[in-house]
């Protein structure tokens, strides 16, 4: 076989790891033909394709004995391109191509939708090119390169920086025995996060029976593949902490325990036959009796908070970092100084007067108030003929001539 390489290159690409687009984006590469020597060519063709895909079974039973097996599958396309890269030759003519290394460049624009590239148990979410070459009286000659999408997720909107909040209650019960309450309240500061961050865990957990209780948190991840009006859920743990064994009759208290989350796909929300969620759940293992768990959404985007307060930060961050000048502030405030203490009467005087027009010279174009200092104590009040506190009409007025 005179060719030596046929091979896809993508733009963008590090070796050994696969490119990375967003929706929208253009798709630049080429395909790459050696041959050791001269070669009749044919057609060369390129496709580019980017599809869901689910698929699983489940066995039934009709009966004692009999038993089948239903297969659920379906499948969504989101990419479909096609290109012609060398044509085929036509009038009888034959295309030769010369030994050494030949260059097909090629680009494509991807759609404005696009789901994140995901690989799971039942499906999948895949893009990728496929080159075939057809050569006369040879076989066809294919190759194919995946590239993965990242559909952005901006943490920084509203929904996704609104906290979230939960509470919930237990009755501990074992042999019909009534052992006490346990109860469970959690909040985190915002919904949406990113890989590498971590989250800040608020929770009181009180319990009120007579055994010690463990808490615990973690990260769930949850798959969802949707065909044919049926459902298939996996769910696994992300990551996970565990706090202190609370007493009987005792209160913990979580001010902010750090959860960090590990790299991870971001959410897929808008697949029709994929999606993939995250939650944070609060857990407390009761002796004797099931779990008590508070469950509460989270979403994993790819593009992080803005840092500095911006317009886009969280609420709460604005709110803490605008009450920060309070601690300043003593709780008993001084009284102000007098005003004859701050300003002499001659220095008063001064300031007063209006400044004189030769002084000012040709500056004083507009009208005369512009040019009134501002003062930075307040004058004292006006003299007035009336008493500000006027006898009451109940006193009897004293005699002048006793």
């Amino acid at each position: 076989d005179r060719l030596k390489r046929f091979l896809i290159v993508l733009e963008g690409a590090e070796r050994g790891s696969p490119a990375a687009f967003s929706p929208g984006q253009a798709v630049v590469g080429r395909v790459v033909l050696e041959l050791a020597a001269a070669a009749r060519g044919g057609a060369l063709r390129l496709r580019a394709l980017g599809a869901a895909r689910v698929h699983w079974t489940e066995s039934r039973s009709a009966g004692s004995s009999t038993a089948y097996t239903q297969s659920y599958s379906d499948q969504v396309e989101f990419l479909s391109h096609r290109d012609t890269l060398l044509p085929p030759p036509d009038n009888g003519e034959v295309t030769v191509l010369q030994a050494g290394r030949h260059e097909f460049p090629f680009t494509f624009q991807l759609p404005e939708t696009l789901a994140t590239s995901f690989e799971g148990k039942h499906g999948s979410v895949r893009y990728w090119v496929k080159a075939k070459l057809h050569r006369p009286w040879a076989t066809v000659k294919k190759v194919k390169k995946e590239f993965t999408v990242i559909e952005p997720i901006d943490i920084n909107t509203p929904a996704l920086l609104a906290p979230q909040a939960g509470a919930k209650e237990k009755l501990a019960r074992a042999w019909y025995c009534n052992r006490g309450q346990v109860s469970v309240t959690a909040k985190i500061d915002r919904k949406g996060y990113t890989p590498g961050e971590v989250i800040p865990i608020f929770a009181e957990i009180d319990n009120c029976t007579n055994r010690a209780v463990v808490p615990k948190a973690a990260i769930i991840q949850t798959q969802t593949f949707i065909a044919r009006g049926t459902k298939k859920q996996k769910k696994s743990v992300v990551t996970s902490i565990t706090g202190d064994p609370i007493a009987a009759g005792k209160r913990e208290v979580w001010h902010g325990r750090a959860l960090k989350i590990p790299p991870v796909g971001p959410s897929i929300l808008q697949c029709r036959i994929i999606q993939v969620e995250y939650s944070l759940k609060v857990c407390v293992d009761i002796p004797g009796t099931s779990k008590l768990l508070l469950e509460l959404p989270l979403v994993i985007g790819t593009i992080p908070l803005h840092p500095f307060g911006s317009r886009t930060s969280s609420v709460s961050s604005q709110y803490s970092v605008a009450l920060e000048w309070l601690s300043s502030i003593p709780e008993q405030p001084e009284a102000p100084p007098e005003y004859s203490v701050v300003v002499p009467s001659p220095t008063a005087e001064q300031s007063l007067a209006p400044p004189c027009r030769s002084e000012l010279g040709a500056v004083l174009e507009g009208p005369f108030f512009a040019y009134i200092q501002e003062f930075r104590f307040r004058p004292p009040p006006l003299y007035s003929e009336i008493d500000p506190n006027p006898p009451s009409d109940g006193i009897r007025p004293r005699c002048m001539t006793c």
